[in-house]
C-alpha cells in the first residue's frame, strides 16, 4: 500500500510539473489494491502540493475511508470508469488548455505526430455534456462513452485518460496534450495539413507505444522533474 501511494504522489508531481495543473482542479486516482475504492488526490490543493496525508481513499458512494483531505466532487469519473473497466488501474482527469481548445473545435484528432497515433484510428472518445461529473449516472455515461479506449475528451471541460497503472495513464495524458497542441499549430498554419493514413498510424503505434517505451517515458518524466527541482 505505501508503494501505491508513493506512485500516486509521483503522478501528481509529474502532472503538476508538466503543466497539467489548473490551480486546485484536476485529479488523478489509482484503484485500491484492497478493493475498497480509489485513492485519489484531494480537493483544495494543486497537484504539486500533494502529500501522503492529503491522499484520500474514496468508495463508490463517495465516502472517505482514509486520509485527511477532502474529496473532489468529480470522484465518479474515477469510480465509475474503474467499475466498468477491469483492465484499468488508474485514471487521470485534467483541464489542459490545448486539449480544452482542441475539443471545442470539434476537429477529429489526426496522426500528424507520433503522439497522436496512440489515439487514432478510432481510439479517442468524446463526451458532449460539458457539466461537471458529480453523480454516478454522469460517471457511468462517461465510462460508456469511453468504452475500451485510452482517453476521452470532455467537451468544454477537459480530458480523461486511463491506463493499467499510473505510468500508462500519465504518459497517455502527456501524449494527448502533445497531439492536440501539434494539430492546433498545424491547423493554424494551414487548414489542409497532412497526416498519416490509418495503416501508417497503426504501424507507428505498435512500434512506438510498447509497454517498455511507456515505462521508459514515465521514468524520463520523473528524471526531468528531479533535475529541474535540483536546479531550483
Amino acid at each position: 500500500m505505501p508503494e501505491q501511494l508513493d506512485e500516486l504522489l509521483t503522478a501528481c508531481d509529474v502532472l503538476g510539473w508538466y503543466g497539467h495543473e489548473d490551480l486546485i482542479w484536476g485529479h488523478a486516482a489509482v484503484r485500491d489494491k484492497g478493493g475498497r475504492g480509489v485513492w485519489m488526490k484531494s480537493s483544495g490543493f494543486g497537484f504539486e502540493e500533494m502529500s501522503r496525508d492529503l491522499l484520500v481513499l474514496v468508495d463508490d458512494d463517495g465516502n472517505i475511508l482514509a486520509g485527511s483531505g477532502r474529496r473532489h466532487i468529480e470522484f465518479p469519473i474515477h469510480t465509475e470508469i474503474l467499475r466498468a473497466r477491469s483492465d484499468v488501474g488508474a485514471v487521470v482527469h485534467t483541464h489542459w488548455p490545448q486539449v480544452v481548445a482542441f475539443a471545442a473545435t470539434e476537429m477529429q484528432l489526426r496522426p500528424i505526430s507520433h503522439d497522436a497515433t496512440l489515439f487514432v484510428p478510432d481510439r479517442l472518445a468524446r463526451y458532449e455534456h460539458g457539466d461537471l461529473i458529480t453523480t454516478r449516472e454522469q460517471g457511468e455515461a462517461v465510462a460508456v462513452a469511453l468504452g475500451d479506449r485510452p482517453a476521452i475528451l470532455l467537451a468544454h471541460h477537459g480530458m480523461v485518460t486511463v491506463g493499467a497503472d499510473l505510468a500508462e495513464a500519465v504518459v497517455t495524458a502527456v501524449m494527448l496534450e502533445r497531439a492536440a497542441r501539434y494539430q492546433l499549430l498545424a491547423a493554424a498554419a494551414n487548414p489542409d495539413f497532412t497526416y498519416s493514413d490509418d495503416h501508417e498510424a497503426v504501424s507507428k503505434r505498435e512500434q512506438h507505444f510498447t509497454r517498455g517505451n511507456i515505462e521508459a517515458a514515465w521514468q524520463y518524466l520523473q528524471r526531468r522533474l528531479h533535475r529541474e527541482r535540483r536546479r531550483a
